[in-house]
């Protein structure tokens, strides 16, 4: 089997971002991009779907976290459809339930090669650890466009917003472990037999 790897590098006037993936790791996750709560989301995500994930990032956080959200899933997003490839082999769709205390969250995923994310996280607060809660959605978003994948993420239940957003980002990655396996058959898995758009 081809390694399914990909490093990305991301360099604006906003953010200077190099992201390293691969796709059968172990869950070693090492990310620092300077939003403490930005890189406990991401972290679970690469542990819970048990990626070996490196992410770096310097960005413009005296402006505010949108920048540095948004660029740091678009280079994942891009990461993962590179190590992704033709999509050959791969089961595809993934869908999981994660529950955190007393959030519950559901995601699912379909490796289609249509960018789509529909997100419903239903948070109150305006910040969690110096990210903007409407940032949590759109790194979910962003994600979903740079892969090239159609994700479904709401959270079904919860009090505490912290429990919200961990918990989707938890189902997340459990539905994204499901649709990158490998199923040990050579084909792209789609009656047109193509998974790019």
């Amino acid at each position: 089997m081809t390694a399914r790897t990909a490093t990305v590098t991301r360099a604006t006037r906003e953010t200077s971002i190099t992201v390293t993936l691969a796709l059968d790791g172990t869950g070693a996750v090492d990310v620092k991009t300077g939003i403490g709560f930005l890189d406990h989301l991401l972290d679970a995500l690469g542990r819970h779907a048990r990626l070996d994930l490196t992410v770096a990032c310097k960005g413009d956080l005296h402006i505010d976290d949108h920048h540095t959200a948004e660029d740091c899933a678009l280079a994942l997003g891009q990461a993962l459809d590179r190590a992704l490839g033709e999509r050959r082999g791969v089961a595809r769709f993934g869908s999981a339930l994660a529950p955190l205390d007393e959030a519950l969250a559901r995601a699912v995923v379909d490796l289609s090669g249509r960018p789509y994310a529909d997100v419903a996280l239903d948070l109150g607060r305006e910040t969690i650890g110096g990210l903007a809660c409407e940032n949590i959605a759109h790194v979910l978003r962003s994600l979903a466009v740079a892969a090239r994948l159609t994700l479904h993420v709401d959270v079904l239940k919860g009090e505490n917003d912290h429990h919200k957003a961990e918990a989707a980002f938890k189902a997340t990655a459990l539905a994204l472990q499901q649709a990158i396996a490998c199923t040990g058959y050579d084909d792209v898995p789609s009656t047109k037999g193509t998974l790019d758009g």
